[in-house]
């Protein structure tokens, strides 16, 4: 027993012993993580790739819908119902009232609707109606118009490079009614222009009035909507487009600008107030239209009309 005793004696102090790290390393590590997950397998490349496609895949639907869509609209009454199908307005639906008057207005509805095809009818009784309308007089006629599908300013300008052209772009600064804007569209197609830009807020939309006025034009012709318009004309600037901005106490007038026959934004602003400062100060050019008849001012579709007319002759 002493000498056991005198074996233990013989160690130098306590043993610091493992802290567990045997018992740990003997452990499991849990289950095998799958193939995807198991870096440098090749199914992980795979699934890498797989990643990288579907974050570029998303990419380009952001490009291509970067212009946005308008709010979705109803056109109410006989007479704007007939006057919206007869000028080809985009529709969805015609919601037609149960046991209505069939009236000429009722059966040239029914028949514009059918003619076209694409339009979904649905029958629906007046309380439905007036609540879709929140009870504006429809007269047992609704039409839905769907969202307007803008385009993106730079989309404008890519594609006439596309077609060989130099873009003729008119761009509108504080136009809120829907008929000017209609307007300007129309006199953009007819001249051979590449589209319109509007700003997204306090500006006139796609609405089923611009479309009317457009005349069948808007359904060629694309609109495009920017979140800042000086910022838009500032890109078009970067890119080689002049920006010509007409203005009554202009420096130049619209027959002596010889930038009319390049790349060119036109850029259109209220009838009342014009350009905007910040427009005005990115414009390279501010032009006026000379009026020997004295008026003021000319609306937005007939400002841009002379101009664009002015910009077709010279690249003629």
């Amino acid at each position: 027993m002493a000498a056991n005793n005198r074996r233990m004696s013989g160690k130098k102090g306590a043993q610091v012993g493992s802290g567990g790290q045997r018992r740990r390393g003997l452990e499991g590590k849990g289950p095998t993580p799958p193939a995807e997950m198991r870096k440098g397998h090749k199914k992980n490349r795979i699934a890498g790739a797989k990643a990288k496609q579907a974050t570029a895949t998303r990419r380009t639907a952001t490009l291509k819908g970067r212009g946005g869509k308008g709010t979705s609209e109803m056109v109410v009454g006989r007479n704007s119902v007939v006057e919206a199908l007869r000028e080809g307005v985009p529709a969805s639906m015609l919601y037609v009232q149960q046991f209505i008057d069939n009236d000429e207005r009722v059966r040239e509805a029914l028949q514009l609707a059918g003619e076209r095809g694409g339009i979904h009818l649905m029958e629906a009784p007046r309380p439905e109606l007036d609540r879709m309308t929140n009870g504006l007089n429809h007269q047992g006629l609704v039409l839905q118009v769907p969202p307007y599908e803008y385009a993106h300013p730079e989309d404008l300008a890519a594609a006439a490079y596309d077609q060989g052209q130099d873009p003729l772009i008119v761009a509108l600064d504080g136009v809120t009614d829907p008929r000017n804007l209609g307007a300007v569209v129309r006199s953009v197609s007819a001249f051979g222009g590449h589209g319109v830009v509007v700003p997204e807020r306090r500006a006139a939309g796609m609405t089923a009035g611009a479309w009317k006025t457009s005349a069948g034009a808007a359904a060629r012709t694309p609109v495009a909507r920017a979140t800042n318009l000086t910022r838009a004309l500032e890109g078009y600037k970067k890119a080689g487009i002049a920006i010509v901005g007409l203005a009554a106490d202009g420096e130049h007038t619209v027959g002596d600008l010889e930038a009319l026959g390049g790349p060119v934004v036109i850029v259109v602003g209220s009838e009342g107030k014009g350009l905007s400062r910040l427009v005005g100060e990115t414009c390279d050019y501010r032009v006026r239209i000379p009026m020997p008849g004295g008026t003021e001012s000319l609306n937005a579709g007939v400002a841009a009309g002379v101009v664009l007319y002015e910009a077709a002759r010279r690249r003629s």
